[in-house]
């Protein structure tokens, strides 16, 4: 069979990347639930495992580990909806301090422009007026998405558990995509996938553990008021890359603003989540998920931002285990290795622009300022 030009295996790449975009917009109710419980599923394989071993029924080994996650998202819950209630509790006085600050801000602000304070009541209860228009318009597209969450909950543990039940059919519909000798390859990229999601979930739920005792913890003996809700907050928006702790810095500050009628505890609270970043991007979280996943910054960012525009906030948490698993299939392929390029972090030693040898599919070395044998070769 004749090749195909390469311009036609590359209009080809673009047309399914575009179709595959197109498919995850449109169907992304669907689709995203069965992505989250696969991640899911694979992450409660060792359960399932170690029960099996154990002689316990099929049956049985799946739905614990189910309940297990239940359970599990069950607390995170009730201790969220717990510090919420606290922060309902103390409205009055967040309603003082509000006022107090935006009076402060008023007069600065009228310091710095001709703008009187009257006028910038009118213009603030004009806008009000105008939001409070807008809440009312999205109020049945609230009603829509609310109900959009609970099919989603609700088909979670059903498609866990029949991926664990039939995940021998799966496993042979994927090798049998592939030809017989190709099939080595295919299970080593699927332990592979197997071992990076597990490592990487696993190491998550870890960090948003630590994250929330440690920051929360520390605020708390410093004396800032919702410290725990700042802490928990800030856990679990640090799961979405780099978008996440800017959005958790400015809830954190707004949160501090709210009950203190002093800029104090805002600095305080922006000094304590620094620290606290500090440690767990250098020392916490290499440790806990290691060099495995190898995504470079500027696709962590675009990744971000696509999937939240797919899928909102459930694709901006999945965006980066999404990513891990399509980096291990291009590596492992021949035709999309330049995608698995794209994706990574291994920056080439020399220029490409200078030595031939980076501008090719073949394994080169990665390491900066290391000299290569190669270099010299003409392509």
């Amino acid at each position: 069979m004749k090749e195909l030009p390469l311009t036609v295996k590359r209009s080809l790449e673009l047309f399914g990347l575009g179709l595959v975009g197109t498919i995850m917009v449109i169907g992304n109710d669907i689709i995203m639930p069965v992505i989250m419980a696969f991640f899911i599923s694979i992450m409660l394989m060792p359960i399932y495992r170690f029960l099996r071993k154990y002689k316990l029924p099929e049956i049985l080994s799946i739905i614990l580990p189910i309940l297990l996650v239940a359970i599990f998202v069950g607390l995170i819950i009730w201790f969220f909806s717990a510090q919420v209630s606290s922060l309902v509790n103390d409205f009055p006085q967040i309603k003082k301090n509000v006022s107090l600050h935006l009076k402060s801000l008023s007069e600065w602000f009228s310091g710095i422009s001709h703008v009187s304070t009257t006028e910038q009541i009118n213009f603030i209860n004009k806008k009000s007026n105008d939001l409070l228009g807008m809440v009312g318009g999205m109020a049945g597209g609230a009603a829509v998405t609310l109900s959009s969450i609970f099919v989603f909950v609700g088909l979670l543990p059903i498609y866990i558990y029949l991926m664990l039940f039939y995940k021998d059919i799966l496993l042979r519909f994927i090798f049998m995509w592939f030809k017989p000798d190709d099939h080595p390859k295919v299970k080593e990229a699927i332990y592979e996938t197997e071992a990076i999601i597990k490592n990487y979930l696993v190491g998550l739920l870890i960090q948003v553990t630590y994250m929330t005792v440690l920051l929360g913890g520390i605020l708390l003996l410093l004396g800032v008021k919702h410290a725990l809700l700042i802490g928990v907050i800030f856990a679990i928006l640090n799961l979405i890359p780099y978008v996440g702790a800017l959005i958790g810095n400015i809830i954190g500050v707004l949160l501090t603003l709210t009950a203190s009628a002093t800029l104090t505890p805002v600095i305080t609270v922006l000094a304590v989540i620094a620290v606290v970043q500090f440690l767990d991007n250098n020392i916490l979280m290499p440790r806990i998920v290691g060099s495995k996943v190898k995504i470079n910054a500027l696709m962590a960012i675009l990744g971000v931002i696509v999937g939240g525009s797919i899928a909102g906030v459930s694709g901006m948490f999945l965006s980066m285990p999404i990513i891990a698993v399509l980096k291990i299939i291009f590596d492992r392929t021949d035709m999309f290795k330049q995608w698995g390029v794209l994706l990574g972090d291994e920056r080439p030693g020399k220029s490409p622009m200078k030595f031939p040898v980076f501008r090719r599919k073949a394994p080169v070395n990665t390491r900066p300022g290391v000299e290569q044998t190669k270099a010299k070769d003409k392509e």
